[in-house]
C-alpha cells in the first residue's frame, strides 16, 4: 500500500477515535449510566421523559395514516430477516474455524435498548426494537462479509462505490498484480491474528 494512502487511513483511524470520544462525552451529559447492560437515567430525566410520552390513541391520530399502510411490507421482511441471521450465524460458526477467523460477536452490532426508553409509548418502542434488530443484523451481515472478503479476495473495485465497510479502504488496488499470491497470504495472516476487543 502507498505510504500517503496508509498515511491518511492513520489519519482517519485517528479522526474517528476523536469523534468516538466527544460522542461519549456528550451521552455523559444527558445524565444516563449503565446497570449491567441496562441503560438508567436519573429520576428526574426519567420523569421528564415519561410527561413526552404520547398515547396510543394520540400517537395513531397523528402519526401519518401511509404509514399504517406500509407496515405490513415492513414487518413482513422478518421472515427473510430472520432467514438471513440464522444462516450467515451458522456459516460463521463452520467456516470461520477452519478458515482461522475470529468470529463476529451478534452483541457488538445488535443491541436493544431503545424500548427502556419512557417517553416512547407501545407502538414506537415496537418499531425500536425491530429497527434495532434489523439494522443491526445488517452491520452484523456486513462484517462477516467483510472479512469473508478479506480472506478470499481483498481487491477494490475498479468502479468507485458509493458505500463499503471499513476494511476496503486497505484492500489491494485494482489491477495491482505484482506479489499478488503473496499480499493475499498476508491479508489472511492479518485477519488470523485479529483477536476481539
Amino acid at each position: 500500500m502507498d505510504k500517503r494512502i496508509r498515511e491518511i487511513l492513520q489519519q482517519i483511524t485517528a479522526l474517528e477515535g476523536e469523534l468516538k470520544s466527544a460522542l461519549d462525552e456528550k451521552e455523559s451529559e444527558l445524565l444516563y449510566h449503565f446497570n449491567g447492560k441496562r441503560v438508567k437515567f436519573t429520576g428526574s430525566i426519567r420523569a421528564a421523559h415519561r410527561k413526552l410520552k404520547l398515547n396510543v390513541f394520540r400517537w395513531i391520530v397523528v402519526d401519518r395514516p401511509q404509514n399504517f399502510l406500509t407496515g405490513p411490507l415492513i414487518y413482513g421482511l422478518i421472515f427473510p430477516i430472520v432467514f438471513l441471521d440464522m444462516y450467515v450465524s451458522l456459516y460463521q460458526l463452520i467456516c470461520f474455524p477452519i478458515y482461522k477467523i475470529e468470529k463476529v460477536r451478534r452483541g457488538d452490532y445488535i443491541s436493544f435498548d431503545r424500548q427502556h426508553l419512557q417517553y416512547l409509548n407501545f407502538f414506537e418502542r415496537f418499531h425500536c426494537v425491530y429497527c434495532s434488530y434489523a439494522n443491526g443484523l445488517l452491520a452484523y451481515v456486513s462484517e462477516i462479509a467483510a472479512r469473508t472478503e478479506q480472506y478470499f479476495c481483498p481487491i477494490k473495485h475498479a468502479q468507485k462505490l458509493l458505500g463499503s465497510h471499513a476494511r476496503y479502504a486497505r484492500f489491494l488496488a485494482y489491477g495491482d498484480a505484482a506479489d499478488y499470491h503473496a499480499k493475499l497470504e498476508e491479508y489472511r495472516i492479518a485477519l488470523q491474528n485479529e483477536k476481539s476487543v
